[in-house]
């Protein structure tokens, strides 16, 4: 029995496997047959399950739920992640995930129940983007998307047959974004414990996970089951938000107001307008540059620009969703569209892709209308001193 197999008592089995490896999937396949379970359990979740199934689904409704909820920050490091694990699948022959799916069908050919025990990946990579810096999140997306070594070639058939070799590459990961590793691999193995624990009454159990999350799965299960399960309410928790950016969203708009109020109470009309003009313009010219720049149609440039002074007086409200939206409805991303921007071969798609050009839209606007609330609010502290 190798190394990614590890049979942790009579009724629980853990199979290890590389994610765009093909030795993987006629592995669980294999498994599966021999060790006859009564249940198998899957490294996915609902929404890495739907997607596995139709790998280029990604409505326009999708795309409007990510701008309403601000999102676009963070699909850009989900897209960079997935297009990571689509290069290596493209280079051993097969989809990343692909044995997870085997998995799923071979046990449903058998019929035999199948649990998916992995967090939901949407709470994941909120977990990660929010307790990573500003400097760590360039580095993750840096690796991701720009550092590449044409040199070398991994054989992921002959690495599975190491699970050390694949932990020490994930901890080499960690040492790039130590906190985003926290997330993505501490934590995993933490709840992909729990919930072995929680499904341990169910039968003899084959679980099928990445073999990089092996040791540190055997390493929980060795835990109280109390422990590790008790914890899993945490680990679905997505930390705080930082206070600060809502208190500067907040305190902007109630200076402003402050500023026209004494203005007005002083009856100093010259400043009034300078200021309600300095307002106005930087919000508006910095809005519509940061859509030009993502290559906006000229209407959501002007959606944005006018949009901004107004959403920057109200802190639910962006200027970038607005020329997103606008994006959206003028040049309609296709299925096309959503199946190159998937692929995500280079960063370039997104400005050359309508999908990539969408989020790029959203998110510079909004950094646009930030600055040009920052530079104005300055301008008018001039102006007053």
């Amino acid at each position: 029995m190798g190394q990614n197999i590890i049979d942790v008592d009579d009724n629980l089995r853990l199979v290890g496997t590389a994610h765009v490896s093909s030795a993987s999937v006629t592995l669980v396949r294999e498994q599966i047959e021999e060790y006859g379970p009564d249940l198998v359990a899957v490294e996915l979740c609902e929404s890495r399950l739907k997607s596995l199934k139709s790998p280029d689904d990604l409505a326009n409704s999708d795309l409007l739920n990510i701008i309403n909820e601000g999102r676009s920050s963070m699909i850009l490091l989900h897209s960079a992640l997935a297009a990571q694990q689509r290069r290596m699948g493209i280079e051993t022959g097969e989809k990343p995930g692909a044995e997870l799916l085997a998995a799923i069908e071979a046990a449903d050919a058998a019929d035999i129940p199948h649990e998916l025990i992995d967090r939901d990946v949407v709470i994941t990579l909120r977990r990660a983007w929010r307790k990573m810096g500003l400097r760590e999140k360039w580095r993750v997306l840096n690796a991701l998307l720009w550092d590449e070594d044409d040199d070398e070639v991994v054989d992921f058939d002959e690495m599975l047959e190491d699970t050390d070799l694949l932990s020490a590459m994930m901890e080499e990961a960690k040492a790039v974004a130590p906190r985003a590793g926290e997330v993505l691999i501490d934590e995993r193995d933490a709840y992909l414990a729990g919930r072995i624990q929680q499904i341990r009454g169910k039968g003899r159990i084959l679980a099928v996970v990445g073999a990089g999350h092996l040791s540190g799965i055997v390493d929980n299960l060795q835990k109280p089951p109390q422990e590790t399960t008790s914890n899993l309410a945490n680990l679905r928790e997505e930390p705080p938000k930082p206070r600060w950016p809502k208190v500067i969203m907040w305190a902007i708009p109630l200076f402003l107001a402050s500023v026209v109020g004494w203005l007005v109470y002083n009856g100093e009309t010259d400043a009034l307008k300078e200021t309600l003009w300095y307002w106005l313009a930087a919000n508006a010219a910095l809005a519509g540059i940061g859509v030009a720049l993502a290559r906006g149609h000229p209407l959501s440039i002007l959606v944005g620009a006018a949009a901004s002074p107004i959403t920057s007086l109200n802190p639910t409200l962006a200027a970038g969703w607005f020329a997103g939206y606008t994006q959206l409805k003028i040049a309609a991303p296709t299925g096309k569209d959503a199946a190159e921007f998937l692929a995500l071969q280079d960063f370039n798609v997104f400005w050359n892709n309508r999908v990539g050009r969408v989020l790029l839209v959203t998110a510079f606007g909004n950094i646009g209308s930030a600055l040009g609330a920052y530079l104005a609010g300055g301008a008018i502290i001039g102006i007053l001193l």
